[in-house]
């Protein structure tokens, strides 16, 4: 089976497009979105609507469940608080459903595959895991942990590989899932990425070769931009959306 799985999505809906038509030529059987479906951007109603036609399962991260009413985000800076309370009033009912039922954590037994927005432990923290020390943190949990964990959450493409003592960091675009390994995938951004690669990312798992694939594609990031200082939100959120950070 191959798996399209992909997060961070916050209301771009020019990236998301041109993710999905990326997808087209990947021969993807299920799709899997790794939660943060709105926030920063311009376009939540579009963006949501698109996941929740594609995805067979997606996750709550914690800019959604801000929007949902389920977490407090008094604590989040004032630009970040007015994009999350315009989301919140531009959704329907029916969006706001969605948004309150989504899970924090998917386990698909039959793929030996967990899907969660941030760290698999206690997963309401929405703690980060982009660094190897914030990974080795996992290590006490490895019996609980699948054979693959894809995350988002940190805007960034990053690899862990386990074993019960032991992390390695794998730096590839490109890598085989091992037999004697478990992993910890963040998969990247569709709509912000943060790693100086302005390009959308997204992601491909085929779970019958084992091989696990991260791609980026261009997208009209002047447009997405465009309707940012066009809602009157904190322009650094259409600026930075060009260098990738």
């Amino acid at each position: 089976m191959r798996i399209g799985i992909f997060s961070d999505v916050h209301a771009n809906f020019e990236a998301l497009s041109s993710v999905l038509a990326a997808y087209e030529d990947e021969n993807i059987d299920i799709f899997l979105c790794a939660g943060d479906v709105v926030g920063y951007g311009a376009s939540p109603v579009e963006c949501m609507d698109l996941v929740r036609s594609v995805a067979e399962a997606a996750v709550l991260g914690n800019h959604d469940a801000a929007v949902a009413g389920r977490m407090d985000y008094s604590y989040y800076y004032e630009a970040a608080r007015k994009v999350l309370d315009l989301h919140a009033v531009l959704l329907s009912k029916d969006h706001m459903g969605w948004l309150r039922a989504l899970p924090y954590r998917r386990e698909f037994e039959e793929l030996d595959l967990t899907l969660c927005h941030g760290s698999p432990i206690n997963e309401e923290e929405f703690d980060y895991i982009f660094t190897a020390d914030q990974a080795y943190a996992v290590l006490p949990y490895f019996k609980n942990l699948k054979k693959v964990t894809c995350i988002g959450h940190s805007h960034l493409c990053r690899v862990f590989a386990l074993t019960e003592t032991d992390v390695e960091e794998i730096a590839r675009s490109h890598f085989s899932v091992e037999p004697d390994r478990k992993y910890i995938i963040s998969v990247g951004s569709v709509g912000q990425p943060r790693d100086y690669d302005n390009r959308a990312t997204y992601t491909v798992y085929d779970t019958d070769t084992k091989e696990f694939y991260f791609k980026r594609v261009e997208y009209d990031i002047e447009r997405s931009a465009s309707k940012i200082f066009e809602a009157q939100l904190e322009r650094n959120f259409g600026n930075r959306l060009f260098i990738g950070v």
